[in-house]
């Protein structure tokens, strides 16, 4: 009994020996991304603003659709369900660290032939048919000595973490899409009001031409051409019905709700279209403040701990395991003394011959933490180039609002000082008809420009990594 202990011992430690003498675990070096300290288009003076104040929450629309979507919307509740798929993932990776205990109990009926045990069998001291009956309680352990389990465990969290802040990357996807679409509806209602002024400034001038036509100081001509502008106003007017019923169909799909709902909301009170200050931000916060690079930072410790863990696969592994029970053979004995049995074994089981099967799995596994460290490379920079292009877009929509809301001053003032001009019979109708096209058309562009500026600064919510908030902790 000791020599066959001392040769199991013997066999362990030649095969720990050999996994050691194995070629080294391959290295994939994961630098930490080179930052600026600060952004090329970042606003050049520091502002008290806060990231959150970038949404429309003053809005009525955006509150009720927002509260709406987290509750019902079915990409959140995927991302969601997904956090517990990984969550239950983790869970039975940490538990297969511990030990597995189990019972069972049986009853067997075995009919035999006695004539196999010779003489006793023939002579009928041996029974034809014999029952047994057994209870067990059983248990196993693998002591994790050389860690893969522990790495596995890892894995499982990190991707536990991966999952988590996915959910946190939708979830910000979602309150940016239906900010944007409140803020298309906002812009659009501001456009029908400019577009309907326009339509009235119009009928007025076909109104005068007509009085003057009835006179006979005007040609109907003017008239025609005062009406003919009306009309071109009102089918801009009846265009912006489509980009209405585009908006709430993407309500529709972001939060799940029914289109009557979504109406509904869209027509309470809006807050108006005010651009507030973009707050300012460092590159370094994106590594702590992006989801989507949190989500990519995670599944590259969960690919180190892979390796890890498909490294350790080259050691032997160790498992203790029992079995006490009961065993009779009639159901009174089955208490006795007697009766009591049980087995208690130390095992050890390795590699020793696999043709490349662990190097393969240690190679492909060292190949996907290359292609995680990527990954996160990738996410830092789309991160860095997508907060980049919303300052870079406040600026220019701020610049571009600004003087458009200036052209639409200047050319409102030029056509109400060309009207009076007209009046007193010192233009003729085709400067005011002009006048009036200009100031018509900078009024839409106006809102539409103001429309693009606030849509700048959801862009911006969402490149600084939106809100915190975690949809589920998650456990260390």
């Amino acid at each position: 009994m000791k020599r066959a202990s001392r040769l199991v011992l013997a066999l362990s430690f030649t095969a720990a020996l050999g996994a050691c003498g194995l070629k080294p675990t391959p290295q994939v070096a994961t630098p930490p991304p080179d930052l600026a300290p600060s952004f090329f288009f970042t606003p050049g003076r520091e502002t008290s603003a806060g990231v959150d104040a970038l949404l429309p929450r003053e809005d009525d629309a955006f509150a009720t659709l927002a509260d709406k979507a987290l509750e019902t919307a079915p990409g959140l509740a995927e991302a969601l369900a997904r956090v517990e798929a990984a969550r239950g993932g983790a869970a039975r990776a940490g538990a297969e660290r511990l030990p597995n205990i189990g019972a069972d109990a049986s009853v067997v009926e075995n009919r035999i032939n006695p004539a196999q045990f010779g003489e006793a069998g023939e002579g009928g001291l041996i029974p034809r048919n014999q029952t047994s009956y057994g209870a067990n309680l059983t248990a196993s352990w693998d002591p994790d000595i050389f860690g893969q389990l522990r790495a596995q465990e890892r894995a499982a969290l990190a991707r536990l973490d991966s999952a988590s802040a996915s959910a946190v990357a939708v979830r910000n996807a979602l309150l940016a899409e239906i900010a944007g679409s409140v803020i298309d509806w906002r812009t659009l209602a501001a456009r029908t009001a400019a577009l309907e002024s326009d339509v009235a400034a119009a009928q007025r001038l076909a109104a005068l031409a007509q009085t003057r036509e009835d006179a006979g100081i005007a040609p109907g001509f003017d008239r025609v051409r005062a009406e003919a502008q009306a009309s071109a106003s009102r089918s801009r007017l009846a265009a912006l019905e489509s980009e209405r019923v585009g908006i709430i169909g993407r309500l529709v799909a972001l939060t799940g709700l029914g289109a009557k709902e979504v109406s509904e909301a869209l027509s309470g009170s809006g807050a108006s279209l005010t651009r507030g200050a973009a707050p300012v931000a460092l590159p370094s916060e994106l590594l702590t403040n992006r989801p989507d690079v949190l989500a990519a930072a995670a599944e590259l410790a969960a690919t180190d701990a892979d390796l890890a863990a498909a490294s350790r696969a080259r050691f032997p592994r160790f498992t203790l395991s029992g079995v006490i029970g009961l065993l009779a053979f009639d159901p009174g004995d089955i208490f006795n003394n007697d009766s009591i049995v049980g087995t208690l074994t130390a095992g050890v089981a390795g590699p020793l011959l696999d043709f490349g099967r662990i190097e393969a799995e240690i190679d492909t596994a060292a190949a996907n933490k290359r292609a995680a460290f990527e990954a996160y490379r990738g996410a830092v920079f789309q991160a860095l180039g997508e907060a980049e292009e919303a300052y870079g877009l406040i600026a220019a929509s701020d610049s571009e609002a600004e003087l458009a809301l200036k052209e639409n001053r200047e050319l409102e003032r030029a056509a109400r000082l060309a009207d009076t001009r007209y009046r007193a019979g010192l233009v003729n109708f085709s400067e005011v008809l002009e006048a009036r096209r200009a100031a018509d058309e900078s009024g839409e562009r106006a809102a539409a420009s103001v429309g693009r500026a606030n849509r700048a600064r959801i862009l911006l919510w969402q490149a600084l990594g939106g809100e915190p908030t975690q949809p589920a902790e998650t456990s260390g």
